[in-house]
């Protein structure tokens, strides 16, 4: 897959096939939309193309008062995207001016124009332009104007999947990794650097690894205790991740700790990339009574998370 980063590098690219937005996660429902794409493309001896752009358009759009979180960070959308068999991403940058371009507009100077597009696939619910003018409707009728093709992806197919960004961030917000795996199709990522805590885990004898220098704009799972699986540059392994903000050891109320108990190592990472994917969560973030009281809990946390993943493919 090519990445372009403008329209002025997007250039002799053989009879366009293009779908267009954001794709954040690239979850199941995208990748029904993905999969008629590079299928349509193979048909006509084509190449297929994916239109997006960053910053996310509501980061630009409302900027002071806007809490969108992304499901993927833009190293990990291209890597789920590369997956699908997908010829070129062409991703260019989002401003308040290409914010107000009509939806004929850019139709005519941007998808005509610049992109040269053959075929055009979209969702049958599509919006675009200002104020999201445009429909499937106008489509038609600049399709036949300006000799391109329509590919309607029909609501009943996009809506067997009952998929949308918005669904798995609800279930992300609430801690229900599981769910959202299933509409995402994959185990939810999250990666950062290992900094270094105050290593009170080591004295209630499990050691953690702080997850720090995570993504701002990346969403961070509701508050609790989960199974993870953890990838580092030694390999794969399980562990036992903690969310929140540390009631029983009296953390700072909204200082947000990530760290994870990893299973079978013994060894310092800090500085380290680390990546966890979230498998399921155990329990729900609470305060108890005592030290003692926490680590007593921690050992049932730690025998749940592995029977976990005794029943699931964890390497995946």
């Amino acid at each position: 897959m090519q990445v372009h980063t403008s329209l002025d590098s997007f250039k002799q690219v053989r009879r366009p096939v293009l779908t267009t937005g954001t794709f954040d996660g690239v979850h199941r429902g995208h990748r029904v939309i993905l999969e008629r794409l590079t299928a349509l493309a193979k048909k006509e001896h084509a190449e297929s193309v994916l239109f997006t752009f960053h910053p996310h358009p509501r980061m630009v759009l409302f900027p002071s008062d806007n809490d969108l979180k992304l499901l993927s960070t833009q190293e990990e959308k291209i890597a789920l995207l590369e997956a699908t068999g997908l010829d070129h991403l062409l991703v260019i940058p989002f401003s308040r001016q290409f914010s107000r371009m009509h939806a004929t507009e850019y139709v005519r100077d941007v998808l005509v124009g610049s992109i040269g597009v053959h075929s055009l696939v979209i969702g049958y619910d599509h919006r675009f332009g200002r104020n999201r003018e445009g429909d499937l409707r106008l489509l038609e009728q600049l399709g036949e104007a300006f000799d391109f093709n329509l590919e309607e992806i029909p609501a009943q197919e996009v809506d067997h999947v009952k998929v949308s960004s918005t669904k798995v961030r609800e279930a992300l917000h609430t801690g229900q990794v599981t769910l959202a795996n299933e509409l995402l199709g994959y185990r939810y990522p999250l990666s950062g650097v290992v900094v270094k805590g105050d290593q009170l885990g080591r004295t209630l004898g499990f050691p953690t690894a702080n997850i720090g220098a995570i993504d701002p704009y990346k969403l961070v799972p509701g508050n609790g205790v989960y199974a993870v699986t953890v990838q580092l540059r030694s390999g794969a392994h399980s562990g036992m991740l903690y969310i929140g903000e540390r009631p029983t050891l009296d953390g700072v109320p909204g200082h947000l700790v990530v760290e994870v108990n990893i299973f079978d190592l013994d060894r310092d990472l800090y500085g380290e990339t680390i990546s966890v994917r979230f498998v399921e969560r155990i329990r729900a973030d609470e305060r108890f009574a005592d030290l003692d009281a926490l680590k007593e809990q921690l050992h049932k946390d730690r025998d749940t998370v592995k029977q976990s993943m005794k029943s699931t493919a964890w390497e995946q």
